[in-house]
């Protein structure tokens, strides 16, 4: 059995020697593929290994992960992000499992740190990922935030902290405001090549949609202040994509479009489903009677 690590790297001499230093007891190989780093990620990452290579940088990670995994020698792939953490009691799993294991892949649980907090809700936990694979069982499409397709069986990792890689996201707000500039970028480039037609609507919408399911539905208002900021921030993305879409079409003005009725019609059917689960949410910790009533008030609502 050969496992090797792949980690593609853009600007990461914050994190690079922390996750090599991590990732090294456990594997037979680390390779690093760089996409043009003007910091020192290429010479900090040579302390670990000499097999760097380097691809153009497309502003996101998925067109030089295939081209990564394409330079590993390992029958076994572990693949980590220079902001991750292989904790050792994983390591240890992952490299039995890689000499042991049935499965063509394993998806492994995901601690996100956002912010200094550790998010168990919101969407962001246990956020699996496939990060242990056998050679060509698993590739990634070109599109930025791509499912990535599989060949084979695979397994879920049980979601407990024990079996979880350490995700340090993101650290600041300049971060995340930095990060949500450049991949909304790709993604509204994405949606124009697949002849997505912008609609003022998705402005009210999506945002609004967006913040009900990470704050309400995926219970983000249990990770306290945190929980709401990620929420608004994340709907905030969603109304910057919409946006730039409508950047494509050159601004294209519509005086007919986006009127105080029409958009208040959008804001009440947010208002509706703000409702929904505001108290489906205060039916779950309701006494009988009072549960009652508030999943009466939740079905009114829709």
């Amino acid at each position: 059995m050969h496992l090797s690590a792949v980690v593609n790297t853009r600007n990461e001499e914050r994190n690079i020697v922390r996750c090599l230093q991590h990732i090294s007891p456990y594997v037979d190989e680390i390779v690093v593929v760089d996409m043009e780093s003007s910091d020192n990620t290429v010479k900090l990452a040579r302390k670990f290994t000499a097999k760097i290579w380097q691809h153009e940088n497309t502003g996101y990670v998925e067109p030089a992960r295939n081209f990564a995994i394409g330079k590993a020698t390992g029958e076994w792939i572990l693949l980590i992000d220079a902001d991750e953490i292989l904790p050792e009691a994983l390591g240890l799993k992952l490299r039995r499992l890689a000499q042991h294991g049935v499965y063509s892949y394993y998806r492994i649980p995901r601690k996100n740190l956002l912010f200094g907090k550790w998010l168990s809700h919101s969407g962001w936990w246990p956020d699996y990922q496939i990060r242990l694979f056998k050679q060509g069982s698993v590739s990634w499409n070109d599109e930025i935030h791509s499912v990535p397709v599989t060949e084979g069986v695979g397994m879920d990792l049980p979601a407990e902290e024990k079996n979880a890689l350490l995700h340090y996201n993101y650290a600041t707000l300049e971060e995340y405001l930095t990060r949500l500039n450049r991949y909304t970028s790709q993604e509204a480039k994405q949606l124009v090549q697949d002849d997505y037609v912008f609609s003022w609507k998705n402005l009210v919408a999506k945002p609004g949609q967006e913040f009900l399911t990470r704050y309400f539905a995926w219970e983000g208002y249990k990770d306290g202040l945190h929980g709401l900021a990620l929420a608004m921030l994340q709907a905030v993305s969603f109304a910057v994509v919409e946006l730039k879409v409508w950047e494509n079409t050159g601004f294209k003005d519509d005086v007919n479009a986006g009127q105080p009725d029409d958009v208040m019609k959008q804001l009440r059917k947010i208002k509706y489903q703000l409702n929904f689960w505001y108290f489906t949410k205060k039916a779950e910790t309701s006494s009988d009677l009072t549960k009652t009533i508030n999943k009466i008030r939740a079905k009114i609502s829709l």
